[in-house]
């Protein structure tokens, strides 16, 4: 049993920092207002620069979303605040966002960034394609996948290939609520006949 004054205190810190009490839903839906990256936010208060909060809504006609923009636009904070946020909001924490209304995940998976095993002979390439390949065969329609620059580790058309394939995979068969950064905007015209998949942009 929680003490009474400790709750108080860390509602009031919640308060001061800009947190908010999250709503947890047995929907499917992800909604956060004005969402920000804890960490980043804190780096950035220390330099005395302010976070720019984003929304995300993914909701049932919206569930996959294709990010797009330039480099240093903030793809990959965007995936990872959001997916931060999803898992404080479970674990009973407040959360840096105006609001969040929650539907439960079951797993969150997440494949972001370049690193390679080369003692066990896997490349970057290779250790991304593992671990692609991990995501698209457990991922189910409560899960949520944060994907980034999927295929950038070889051939252009190759890679746009991959990436357009994982698309269609997650949208089509595992359905789950994802956000999908990428820099190839041919991928953008899949929105013409995948209908819960949204084209936004990240601008500077």
């Amino acid at each position: 049993i929680a003490d009474l004054d400790v709750l108080n205190n860390l509602a009031e810190r919640a308060q001061t920092l800009n947190y908010a009490k999250p709503e947890l839903c047995d929907n499917d839906n992800i909604s956060i207002k004005q969402g920000r990256h804890p960490v980043v936010e804190a780096a950035l208060l220390k330099q005395s620069e302010s976070f720019i909060p984003n929304n995300c809504d993914l909701g049932e006609n919206k569930r996959l979303w294709l990010l797009t923009g330039p480099n240093m636009a903030g793809k990959s904070t965007f995936l990872r605040q959001n997916a931060l946020i999803t898992i404080l909001a479970q674990i009973g924490s407040f959360v840096p966002a105006a609001s969040a209304h929650i539907g439960a995940v079951d797993r969150l998976f997440s494949r972001v960034g370049a690193a390679d095993d080369l003692a066990r002979g896997q490349s970057t390439f290779m250790v991304e394609m593992v671990e692609t390949a991990i995501i698209l065969n457990q991922a189910t329609d409560r899960s949520l996948v944060i994907l980034d620059e999927i295929g950038r580790g070889t051939a252009t058309f190759d890679g746009l290939s991959i990436a357009w394939a994982c698309v269609e995979q997650l949208h089509e068969v595992n359905k789950s609520r994802a956000l999908f950064a990428t820099h190839y905007h041919e991928l953008t015209t899949l929105q013409e006949r995948l209908g819960a998949l949204k084209c936004y942009s990240l601008q500077v």
